[in-house]
């Protein structure tokens, strides 16, 4: 059987002085998820949202929650976000070699939570290889880490597609996110390289309809990988 499509509108694309009603919007939209990024300033170069946010948006929509925390030390925050009402956590690989992140993934899914991998796009697919076995989610980043708004990195797709195939082998129904630059064009073409699960940000807030935006992406990217 088939992984469904996903598409999840990106919070950090919203009107920071209208979050709730952003995170509102997406919900009834028809988003599957609603993705929010965390940034601690060290590991990427911006700043962005904390617990609160996350826990305001548990409060105002009933889709699951996927938050991606680009921080230094993921281990002091996790389970403040899983007490805040994330429905998936994701952590990154490129993580310092001593943090230990099979060890984050189990504390993820100790916590109620689906754990998820990240990998930038010029980290290699076999540095997921050895967690696959334990993430529910992998997140293929198509821009670099930090800012929204940036353009598709196409060199990612055969990436996606190696991942795809490991998973495939080993028999693991494992969702493949990708997240940066994603539209009705890259959706698809993400689509067909072996992901489901789909994060946009700038190309759904920046409609005058959501609903349409995201109805469209999905088909876009269904038809992609037929």
């Amino acid at each position: 059987m088939s992984l469904s499509i996903k598409i999840l509108p990106s919070l950090l694309a919203a009107d920071f002085g209208k979050l709730e009603a952003g995170a509102r919007l997406a919900e009834l939209s028809g988003a599957d998820e609603l993705h929010i990024d965390i940034m601690d300033g060290h590991f990427v170069p911006n700043l962005s949202m904390g617990p609160d946010v996350v826990e305001m948006s548990r409060r105002s929509v009933k889709i699951p929650l996927s938050v991606h925390l680009m921080v230094t030390s993921p281990e002091q925050m996790i389970a403040r976000f899983a007490k805040a009402g994330a429905s998936t956590i994701f952590v990154h690989v490129e993580e310092a070699v001593t943090c230990d992140k099979q060890g984050l993934l189990k504390l993820i899914a100790e916590l109620g939570v689906r754990p998820g991998i990240t990998l930038n796009p010029e980290t290699e697919a076999e540095a997921v290889f050895p967690y696959i076995g334990q993430a529910s989610e992998i997140l293929c980043m198509t821009v670099h880490p930090g800012y929204g708004g940036q353009d598709f990195i196409e060199s990612v797709l055969p990436k996606i597609r190696t991942i795809r195939e490991r998973l495939n082998s080993d028999k693991l129904e494992t969702d493949i996110m990708v997240d940066g630059g994603i539209n009705m064009k890259t959706a698809a073409l993400c689509a067909a390289s072996g992901a489901n699960s789909f994060v946009a940000g700038t190309a759904l807030y920046g409609l005058s309809d959501m609903k349409a935006g995201i109805s469209d992406m999905r088909i876009a990217a269904e038809r992609a990988r037929r």
